[in-house]
């Protein structure tokens, strides 16, 4: 899905581009939405699993570098001779969960791209069910599990609360969907939460300050330097943009980028017209590493990955805040 544009931040609320009839009248739904989520977290009793789980999650829709922080959250882990997996959904997948990501066997229509994603660097597993996910991984040696989202999902306590935040873009026009991109209110998020990541350039938001939280800051830094030659880039993520700057930020030539909505399917016919744009400009075809594993391994000829992962500023922060679940580890 693609965001409407009024759920931008930073609009005159009676500009056209704001559309304040349209949110005028999606304001009961928001309402609706609003109560239906904490109704549902009022009323929930989480299953404690038996080993430590950390929850890295949002609260907006649309992609903010949750799933290179649990990467590199669960790399750091994994540095300290500790074994930590990660557990997604599997939105999108077909496979019946909880089991373990292969990536020489999964494709992105079995168990989703951002499992198949970080079954690339370490321990990666799907669960719809997060309980039974979370207790499977610990009967095959998980020591921590990781969970890429979830945190508006009740069904499984969590030992650790990490809510992602886009500096740039941090709660959209500050409205609960669909009259915004807000999973739940801000302080409602914030009040179930131990800490905030903050991804990027940008100012701490009020709301974080208010909270109390600590705030660890990070960013996504590209694995590699760009292709050499004229590109044609493409990608279907949250927000498009972020990855064409990023590409073009080192060094990238860009003749042509086309976005596409977060978590697209990329038909042969779409493939065809991407190869042939770049052809017309004696170009190669570049997307990122999340767009390339939801191409199917067959179709990825000619098509370049960008590579990215996430920087913590300062990792002893981050130590500090995982101590309480490493010392438990450890001891």
């Amino acid at each position: 899905m693609k965001a409407p544009h009024f759920w931008s931040a930073g609009l005159d609320p009676k500009s056209r581009e704001a559309a304040p009839v349209t949110r005028a009248l999606l304001t009961p739904l928001a309402a609706l939405y609003t109560y239906g989520i904490r109704r549902k977290l009022a009323r929930a009793i989480p299953a404690k699993a038996s080993i430590p789980v950390i929850c890295v999650g949002n609260l907006t829709t649309g992609g903010v570098g949750k799933t290179p922080i649990v990467q590199a959250i669960r790399k750091h882990i994994e540095s300290k001779g500790i074994h930590a997996s990660s557990l997604s959904r599997g939105y999108g997948g077909s496979e019946i969960s909880p089991q373990k990501i292969y990536p020489t066997w999964h494709t992105a229509d079995m168990c989703g791209d951002e499992p198949l994603l970080l079954s690339q660097t370490g321990e990666s597993w799907i669960g719809k069910d997060r309980f039974a996910g979370v207790q499977m991984m610990a009967f095959y040696g998980t020591k921590v599990a990781i969970m890429d989202d979830g945190h508006q999902n009740p069904s499984l306590a969590k030992d650790l609360s990490i809510i992602v935040i886009d500096a740039a873009a941090p709660f959209g026009n500050g409205h609960v969907l669909p009259k915004g991109p807000l999973r739940e209110p801000v302080e409602d998020g914030l009040a179930r939460a131990d800490a905030v990541i903050l991804m990027g350039e940008g100012d701490v938001p009020q709301q974080v300050i208010d909270s109390g939280l600590p705030v660890l800051r990070a960013r996504i830094v590209p694995s590699g330097p760009a292709p050499a030659g004229p590109l044609v880039a493409f990608a279907g993520i949250g927000r498009p943009q972020k990855f064409f700057d990023s590409l073009k930020a080192e060094g990238g030539d860009i003749r042509e980028a086309i976005g596409y909505p977060d978590h697209h399917d990329y038909s042969k016919k779409e493939l065809a017209f991407l190869h042939k744009l770049a052809k017309t400009h004696g170009a190669q075809l570049i997307t990122t590493s999340k767009d390339h594993v939801r191409i199917y391994p067959n179709e990825r000829g000619g098509i370049l990955q960008f590579p990215v992962h996430a920087e913590f500023e300062d990792l002893s922060q981050l130590d500090a805040l995982l101590a309480p679940i490493l010392n438990v580890e450890e001891s």
